[in-house]
C-alpha cells in the first residue's frame, strides 16, 4: 500500500467521525498542517499516533495501513459456521447464476 492510500483512509476515518482536520489533529497530538501532509501521503503517523487513531476510531491497524477489515472476515466465518459445506456451495452456485443473469440483463 502506498502512503497516499493510507492517507486517504485516514482522511475518510476523520470525515466519517465528523471531525475537522484541526480537531482530529489535536486529538492525535499533531498539528493540523502535519495531519494534512499525512492525509495527502506526504507524511506518516508514528506507532503511538497510529495506536491512538485505532483506539479512537475502533478500527484495526490492518485496516488503516492495508485496507483489510479483519472483523468482516470474522463475522462472515461466524455466520457461515451454521451451514454445511453443501449448503454454502449451493448458495455460491446460486449467486454465480444470479450474477450471470444480471450481466446479461444489463
Amino acid at each position: 500500500m502506498s502512503k497516499e492510500e493510507i492517507g486517504l483512509r485516514i482522511k475518510r476515518v476523520r470525515i466519517n467521525m465528523g471531525l475537522t482536520k484541526e480537531k482530529f489533529a489535536k486529538i492525535l497530538g499533531l498539528s493540523g498542517q502535519y495531519l494534512g501532509m499525512v492525509e495527502r501521503g506526504r507524511g506518516s503517523l508514528t506507532y503511538d499516533k497510529l495506536e491512538k487513531l485505532c483506539k479512537l476510531s475502533g478500527l484495526s491497524a490492518d485496516y488503516i495501513l492495508f485496507g483489510i477489515d479483519s472483523s468482516l472476515t470474522s463475522d462472515i466465518k461466524d455466520e457461515l459456521s451454521q451451514y454445511t459445506d453443501e449448503q454454502i456451495t449451493a448458495g455460491c452456485d446460486c449467486l454465480k447464476d444470479l450474477a450471470i443473469l444480471l450481466k446479461h440483463l444489463a
